[in-house]
């Protein structure tokens, strides 16, 4: 049964982002992890983006808000890169290259603005490993899964009834 238009934003922007999301906090869980961090920490960082220190003494409360604000920011994701699919359609025709390219521009926004301005202190490079690392998941984990969901999505919606 083909996925009307809307549902298959729905499909891209859920699913895809969820994905995403997924993909991308098993990594930095599975770093934080590999580095003696506990995951509790890895998700009341991300509160901090809204908590400011606050969200390290807030316990299981403020890691559930910093996974949820996760998985909001890798569906807003999907719903930019489906957003962007409407002005140039060839990125749903060829998800496995925009994909990785949007996931490096997920990366470049995420940490050459967003992090910069939520923690007020400017961007600096990583260690080598942390950056590839880095841009890694965010072309194969983010960028890759979302656009294949995408096109995955237009694809059921746009076949013949």
């Amino acid at each position: 049964m083909p996925i009307p238009p809307r549902a298959a934003a729905l499909h891209t922007i859920l699913v895809g982002g969820g994905l995403a999301g997924l993909l991308d906090i098993a990594f930095a869980l599975a770093v934080a992890w590999l580095g003696g961090g506990q995951p509790i920490r890895v998700m009341q960082a991300i509160a901090s983006g809204v908590l400011g220190r606050d969200a390290f003494a807030g316990g299981v409360v403020t890691a559930v808000l910093g996974l949820s604000l996760h998985f909001v920011i890798a569906c807003g994701a999907a719903a930019t890169f489906l957003g962007a699919s409407r002005w140039r359609p060839w990125l749903l025709r060829r998800p496995l290259v925009a994909g990785p390219i949007f996931g490096l521009c997920v990366w470049a926004v995420m940490y050459q603005v967003v992090l910069p301005v939520t923690f007020g202190r400017p961007w600096s490079m990583p260690p080598a490993l942390s950056l590839a690392g880095q841009l890694a998941i965010h072309a194969f984990g983010v960028g890759l899964p979302v656009a294949l969901v995408a096109s995955r999505s237009v694809l059921v919606a746009s076949r013949p009834k």
